[in-house]
């Protein structure tokens, strides 16, 4: 049997588009062309305007305003005092003829004061810091906090070739299996003399494909992150030749975190495995062998249709 809806009798809620179970508190206004979703829980003191649409199982904390162009997905909490905008360049009596679109992907978290800019996509299971100010989409399970707000890490990333578990040793091809479907980290081998120092990898060996093309990566800006795709053909052999770069391997179902830091230590990623890489250092170079000449229709750059794909739950 569906669950009443409970709207407290200091809230002034105009809209019937109210699903099962959900509660409004206090001092909410909601204006009649909202649409809020089943078993949210909106609490006192917010303001929901028309063009808005609130999914399932949404948490919206104290002091939030919603306004024309908000979508929120399922599950999504949002702090109290989150700052939504929908026009970039406001003017007092001047409008929008259609409010900018933000979208907020479901399982997302918005902490307390954080500031959304408009036209903005916050990717599902993202988390936003408290205070922070958006200014760019933030991808899919990314950890953002500061003004403006950078990526510090990805939700439930699991560490991942820490330099305890990968040793120095000196046999061709030491591999680190991963909890990622379709990743491995190899330690390669390094000869150091008076001379210097060598390092070394066979293809359709050591590196586990032949290689039809390879490029480098470098002068990255720190807050910058590269990859957020995957591939459905093509494999990849990633060597920071110089500096530091961590990588995310992502299966639809597993994360890790795997940090490359030194020449002789190379990450493949199989094809269906979501790639990202970040936290580059300043001098960070890095090379990426690739199995495949480079096609565009081989990429997947959107993480929901990568998870449908995978056939990963939501």
């Amino acid at each position: 049997m569906p669950q009443p809806v409970h709207v407290h009798a200091l809230a002034d809620v105009q809209t019937a588009s109210i699903g099962a179970g959900t509660h409004i508190w206090q001092f909410v206004v909601a204006l009649p062309g909202a649409r809020i979703g089943n078993d949210c829980n909106i609490c006192s003191h917010c303001f929901i305007e028309n063009d808005v649409v609130i999914g399932d199982r949404v948490t919206i904390k104290n002091g939030v305003q919603l306004w024309d162009g908000l979508r929120v997905g399922d599950d999504v909490f949002i702090g109290p005092n989150v700052t939504f905008s929908n026009d970039k360049f406001p003017r007092s009596k001047q409008h929008l003829a259609t409010a900018l679109l933000t979208e907020i992907e479901s399982g997302a978290s918005l902490g307390a004061g954080a500031t959304i800019l408009p036209g903005l996509k916050i990717g599902r299971h993202a988390m936003v810091g408290a205070g922070a100010v958006v200014t760019r989409s933030v991808p899919a399970n990314a950890i953002v906090v500061g003004n403006p707000a950078r990526i510090v890490g990805y939700a439930d990333a699991q560490s991942g070739g820490s330099l305890d578990k990968v040793t120095e040793a000196a046999a061709t091809g030491t591999v680190q299996s991963s909890r990622v479907a379709g990743v491995s980290l190899v330690t390669l081998p390094r000869i150091t003399d008076i001379r210097g120092s060598l390092t070394v990898g066979e293809f359709q060996r050591v590196v586990p494909f032949e290689a039809k093309r390879y490029f480098m990566v470098f002068d990255v800006p720190s807050v910058e992150t590269r990859g957020e795709h995957a591939h459905r053909q093509c494999h990849q052999f990633l060597i920071c030749v110089r500096g530091r770069v961590s990588v995310v391997a992502d299966d639809g179902v597993h994360r890790e975190e795997f940090l490359l830091d030194r020449p002789n230590l190379g990450l493949h990623l199989s094809p269906m495995v979501w790639g990202i890489q970040y936290k580059y250092s300043a001098d960070a170079v890095l090379l990426v062998f690739a199995s495949h000449y480079y096609d565009g229709a081989d990429y997947i750059r959107d993480y929901s249709e990568f998870v449908k794909l995978t056939g990963a739950s939501a």
